[in-house]
């Protein structure tokens, strides 16, 4: 039986010695296997050594802080704005957590983002209920659902499980209706948070340290933490991260899992990807126009001859793919009571899904 494909773009560049302090393998994503390389993109760059002011950059912890910070607050804006279409939702509180412990050195961790424990909170999406329910970033967790971290939820081994299980318990707390919360800031008694979570698409989204592609496996959109398109502005960006959740919205790893590799459905599923890319970047409040400037300015660095592979139309082709969609998306959010684009009724897939996967 094969595994979930990935759809993935890449950076093909030699990054060299990787300085960020590593973290125990996100679950899953080191077994996941391609069958498909898709929106492969390469790029040569890498890293300024100080920052533009002459100011040290950065430490590595607090670089992949921001660039998970970063990667949670646009894929919370597409995953929410976009829950109105999509087949599935489910419940989210714009909250994402992480595990000191599951760091090479956690006593690192801590001190760096002033925790009182190993679970402490990475990011938090603006206008979310987390933010509402006053919970801030590098917040220290004591307790979910009235069951203490230290009593319940020991170190594990391997070390990503624990967060996996405690995102796993926040999930199905927000799915009976509310996550209750408890938690300690520097020099504050603890507090309590309640938080009702709103509708999303079911599509998480994930920083992978030493990595430098992005990738849609099905159900989740994980990006490296030396993926190029973090340096881009935030619409394109976001257009990036849409590409990916488009692959999930339409199924295209789970499609590919049961039928097996076709050049010829491969590529049209990329073309579809990139097609439903700027509608979900108009309900998301971006310019969908985001995605052709995505694509224009990767396009002439990464493509190549890579982009000219069966599987894929060239970068200067999917320009024009995407630029078709645009006047369709303004027709949509002119014809929606809420300004949306809605791509269950407007967008039409050009990938038709053979008998055998049915």
């Amino acid at each position: 039986m094969l595994r979930p494909p990935v759809s993935r773009l890449h950076n093909h560049s030699s990054t060299g010695a990787r300085t960020t302090p590593a973290r125990a393998p996100v679950p899953r994503f080191a077994r996941l296997r391609t069958i498909f390389a898709a929106l492969a993109l390469g790029m040569v760059g890498s890293m300024a050594s100080a920052t533009a002011d002459g100011s040290d950059p950065p430490e590595p912890l607090e670089t992949f802080q921001r660039s998970e910070d970063r990667l949670f607050r646009v894929g919370y804006r597409l995953a929410t704005a976009n829950a109105a279409f999509c087949d599935q939702t489910v419940r989210v509180s714009g909250l994402l957590i992480h595990d000191a412990g599951s760091y090479n050195d956690p006593a690192a961790v801590r001190r760096q983002f002033g925790l009182l424990g190993d679970i402490g909170v990475q990011a938090v999406a603006p206008l979310s209920p987390a933010d509402a329910a006053g919970i801030r970033q590098n917040d220290t967790i004591l307790a979910i659902a009235g069951r203490t971290i230290e009593a319940e939820w020991p170190l594990t081994n391997p070390r990503w499980q624990r967060v996996s299980a405690l995102r796993d318990v926040v999930d199905d707390a927000l799915s009976r209706g509310t996550l209750n919360l408890s938690l300690r800031r520097a020099e504050t008694p603890a507090l309590a948070a309640s938080i009702i979570g709103v509708p999303a698409c079911p599509t998480r989204f994930e920083l992978v340290d030493s990595k430098s592609s992005a990738a849609a496996d099905g159900s989740r959109v994980l990006v490296g933490e030396n993926f190029p398109g973090l340096a881009y502005d935030e619409a394109s960006f976001a257009a990036a991260i849409a590409h990916e959740m488009a692959h999930n919205i339409m199924r295209h790893p789970q499609t590919f899992a049961e039928i097996g590799w076709k050049r010829k459905l491969v590529r049209l599923s990329e073309r579809d990807a990139d097609r439903l890319m700027p509608w979900l970047l108009q309900n998301a409040g971006y310019d969908p126009a985001a995605a052709v400037r995505f694509m224009r300015t990767w396009g002439p660095k990464h493509g190549g001859w890579i982009f000219r592979k069966r599987t894929h139309d060239g970068w200067d082709e999917r320009v024009e793919f995407i630029e078709a969609e645009l006047a369709k998306i303004a027709e949509a959010a002119q014809s929606h009571p809420a300004g949306l684009a809605d791509w269950q009724t407007g967008f039409v897939p050009e990938l038709e899904i053979p008998h055998e996967a049915n």
